[in-house]
């Protein structure tokens, strides 16, 4: 095993470029805890990722390995990128083994290698689709069947599991592949191949192998895929070439559009080769693109992707409800997107949208017991959708859990002498800062709480830039050893102290938790006179098993109507949950032999008050079939109480 305090999710000083701003502390350097995080982590560990290596296995994933060995005469399982599946596995189990071996995901990690380094070629091509009957097919429909995107996982896999173990047989892979990579495409007038995949992965994918061998060039291949891209190499799809962000070359391309994850993880590419080159206006064409997509095309969720068809972003304002599609590699793309902008940038922004997107976006995903799933996430629905254990399609359940293992590469960042606070969770940290060792822990009930101690454990001079969240409007307050910091304190910024600093000291940072009501832009129609309920970081929403009797979509909250935040240890392992009373309008019987009726036309008055309990929405669907609305029906301004 490698040092964990120096283990990072990216290469250790991130990249080999003076360009960067900041710089990920190392996931291995942080260790969650608190009643939140630390369920969750174990729950991933212990649940989540032997219940899917069970499921890789009973699935036919690792047989289609075996075939290529002589252990298995099988026919080919499952759908043609079913390989990526394992390498995002064995990502997450690295990452999960960051502080020592865990002995079952570690036999299981050590099978998978072994089969992979046995069923790669001679010329360092790997896809079990294609390395048999469909061998003379290799590299003739990039556009639909995923070669680099499989390879890209490949390399992605290889280099975490190398930076936690040391281990190079996986490495070895990974660079025989991507030097096949090398020797197959590029420039016409090298001889090669003009070409891209369509599903992007490989960039990025590119540009961390050569993060962790040095070897550049892997940067200008990933250079090249990224700047071939917008050629129209690409046609003939059914969503044509913006589908596959082939329309117009990565510069002119002012909006994200087409299929929401390629879109997200070409972004997270563009984004790497910036944050290597120091390109300037490569990052101005991505904060375009990244304004725009926050401001037009999200879900108030952090989800991303409006459409079934296409799993598409969809036109402006385009966000319906219950047919959002909202897949949860999308959100996942989306926290790793805004993860390099917060490292090329240093802009809080980044970081509050990375929160949001984890508890909102991504955590829907996954089921309180750790297995169950889903892959898609609908702000509405009416007890139909639920959670399953595996899909055919199965690339959200190993992205879940590589996300969770390598969240606390997340919580910091560096830049020279200062530490950057970017997520509130429970936690002891080591933190690499120049030539010494920073000890510090955070003490929190966050997301529950805003009450936040950060306690420094290290002596020296230097600097803690505490993020006030964007959430936090008002009251928000940052003290040090109890008084008060001069500096103004301002929400969707970093708060910076510099100080001496000696072991014990601590920053006490209150971020009061009022519950916000919120209205979407007029263009939303799906929203109109409806509104949402957050607290904290966490989005909340209307369950049917809360409200018997009564559709969610009839729930009116009215007038000044007081809302609560109250925490109820006994539900779903312990929530807090909003509590208020609502009035039920639903339709008047006028309405039941007719879907349209002139204006005017005599409605019910308002029935009887009741109940009104919204829970945070990742918590949805899991008791069970029921009607759920993220917004609701009101009438007049809601009152709140923290």
């Amino acid at each position: 095993m490698n040092s964990p305090d120096r283990i990072s999710k990216y290469a250790v000083d991130f990249s080999r470029s003076c360009h960067v701003q900041l710089r990920p502390v190392p996931v291995g350097a942080v260790k969650l805890g608190g009643d939140f995080w630390q369920p969750r982590m174990a729950r991933n560990v212990a649940v989540t990722l032997p219940s899917q290596y069970a499921l890789l296995e009973s699935t036919g994933r690792l047989n289609n390995f075996r075939r290529l060995t002589g252990e298995c005469t099988d026919p080919y399982a499952g759908i043609f990128f079913n390989d990526s599946d394992i390498y995002k596995w064995i990502e997450a189990a690295a990452w999960a083994q960051v502080h020592g071996p865990i002995p079952e995901l570690e036999k299981h990690v050590n099978e998978a290698i072994t089969l992979i380094e046995k069923a790669q070629g001679p010329d360092g091509y790997i896809n079990t689709w294609f390395s048999l009957e469909r061998e003379h097919l290799r590299w003739t429909d990039l556009r639909d069947l995923h070669e680099m995107y499989c390879g890209g996982h490949l390399l992605q896999a290889a280099v975490a599991h190398h930076r936690v173990t040391g281990d190079d047989r996986l490495l070895n892979v990974a660079i025989r592949f991507a030097d096949l990579l090398c020797t197959l495409f590029g420039p016409t007038a090298e001889g090669k191949r003009v070409a891209v995949d369509g599903h992007e992965e490989i960039e990025m994918a590119l540009i961390e192998l050569a993060r962790e061998t040095g070897d550049s060039r892997y940067l200008a291949q990933a250079r090249f895929f990224i700047e071939a891209r917008g050629q129209r190499t690409l046609t003939g799809g059914r969503w044509g070439v913006e589908y596959f962000q082939d329309h117009v070359p990565i510069r002119e391309m002012t909006t994200l559009c087409g299929h929401a994850v390629r879109a997200l993880y070409m972004a997270c590419g563009v984004t790497d080769l910036a944050l290597e080159t120091g390109d300037a206006s490569l990052l101005a064409v991505l904060e375009q693109q990244w304004n725009n997509l926050v401001t037009r095309r999200m879900y108030i969720s952090g989800g991303l992707g409006s459409r079934h068809d296409g799993e598409a972003l969809g036109k402006d304002f385009e966000l319906p409800n219950e047919r959002a599609y909202t897949e949860t590699c999308a959100a996942i793309g989306s926290m790793m997107w805004n993860h390099r902008l917060l490292a090329a940038t240093g802009h809080a922004r980044y970081a509050d949208l990375i929160e949001w997107t984890l508890y909102n976006g991504m955590l829907p995903g996954w089921g309180l017991d750790g297995k169950h799933y889903f892959y898609v996430n609908p702000l509405a629905d009416d007890g139909d959708h639920h959670r399953q254990p595996w899909y055919d399609v199965a690339c959200c359940p190993p992205n879940v859990a590589r996300t969770l293992a390598e969240l606390p590469g997340y919580v910091y960042s560096t830049r020279e002498d200062e530490i950057w606070v970017n997520l509130y969770m429970q936690s002891e940290a080591q933190i690499p800062l120049g030539d010494r060792v920073v000890a510090l822990s955070q003490r929190s009930n966050y997301p529950w709480d805003g009450r936040i101690d950060l306690s420094v454990g290290t002596s020296g001079s230097f600097a803690i830039n505490v993020r006030i969240p964007g959430w936090c409007t008002e009251g928000a307050s940052v003290r040090v050893n109890g008084d008060a910091v001069a500096n103004p304190v301002v929400p969707g910024e970093y708060l910076t102290i510099e100080r001496l600093w000696k072991p014990g000291d601590t920053i006490q940072l209150d971020f009061p938790m009022t519950i916000r009501v919120w209205q979407s832009h007029p263009h939303l129609h799906d929203n109109a006179g409806r509104v949402a309920l957050s607290r904290g970081p966490v989005l909340f929403c209307l369950e049917g098993v809360d409200h018997p009797g009564s559709d969610v979509q009839d729930l009116v909250i009215e007038g000044a109507t007081p809302l609560q935040a109250v925490f109820e240890p006994d539900l779903m392992g312990g929530l807090v949950v909003i509590k208020g009373t609502a009035t039920r309008r639903a339709p008047d019987d006028g309405w039941r032999n007719a879907l349209y009726r002139p204006v005017g036309a005599t409605q019910s008055a308002a029935g009887p008050k009741q109940s009104l309990l919204a829970i945070p929405y990742f918590a949805w669907q899991n008791r069970g079939a029921s009607g759920m609305s993220v917004w609701l029906g009101h009438d007049g301004q809601c009152g709140c109480a923290g």
